[in-house]
């Protein structure tokens, strides 16, 4: 299965990259597909070359111009494979007609095998078959989470903001440790590979968050005190208000 992607961006690249295929790929003049072309190998077109050669037509340009290039496209795909946030299947279906249309929320870990991809249920009928190809080929790029289209945008704000929210975070933690006097390498190994770690330790509790700080969490202990730390700077609610701010309305 041929992929072509139509926005050659930091999204549209860690999938290619995980991938680690020749893709076909267009931009709107940065110069990204050219550098992702060679570097993967595969070809650097214009849009509407791109949807005449892909099997798979990836949308990975900005949302707003999703009516606009397709308008720009005299090829009617196959095969239309939207990661445009906001975007609906019903959305994306009026502007390529005829399409088999799949909508998904990947995020940027897909590039080493890790990715979380949040497919929209579908909202109507489909062509099972492709739909399931589709669905194993992401598969390679990590674990695959089925949402309903109502819920997509609170999937996004779940996974497709992690790498940024999890980076300001390890990075507080090691600007405190460096603080306290480690060399910033040291403490960036120490954070990184706990948050790691507890990564895996928590998907065999089966994510129970509760059992798992319990289990570290000694009263009146250490981890106590800097659990109640967080607890009084907010953590809880900065995380709440990200989410509406994310999700909107």
């Amino acid at each position: 299965m041929q992929v072509g992607f139509i926005g050659s961006g930091n999204m549209a690249a860690a999938l290619a990259r995980g991938w680690g295929e020749p893709v076909l790929c267009s931009d709107s003049g940065s110069g990204r597909a050219r550098a992702l072309a060679e570097e993967l190998g595969g070809e650097a077109l214009s849009s509407q070359e791109v949807a005449e050669r892909a099997d798979m037509l990836i949308l990975a340009h900005k949302p707003a111009q999703l009516e606009a290039v397709a308008a720009s496209i005299d090829a009617a795909p196959k095969l239309v494979v939207s990661i445009l946030a906001v975007r609906t299947q019903a959305e994306v279906r009026a502007a390529y007609p005829g399409a088999e249309v799949v909508r998904l929320e990947p995020n940027t870990p897909s590039e080493v095998g890790r990715g979380v991809l949040a497919f929209a249920a579908p909202d109507e009928p489909v062509d099972e078959d492709l739909h399931r190809q589709v669905r194993d080929r992401f598969a390679r790029l990590g674990t695959v989470v089925e949402v309903p289209e109502r819920l997509m945008g609170v999937a996004g704000a779940c996974m497709g903001v992690a790498p940024a929210y999890w980076a300001l975070f390890v990075e507080a933690w090691v600007d405190a440790a460096v603080r306290r006097g480690l060399p910033v390498a040291t403490a960036t190994e120490l954070v990184t590979e706990g948050m790691a770690g507890t990564a895996e330790l928590l998907r065999r509790y089966d994510g129970d968050t509760l059992a798992l700080r319990r289990a570290v969490t000694s009263p009146g202990g250490s981890t106590a005190r800097g659990l109640a730390a967080l607890e009084h700077g907010g953590v809880r609610s900065a995380l709440a208000q990200a989410m509406d701010d994310v999700v909107g309305d």
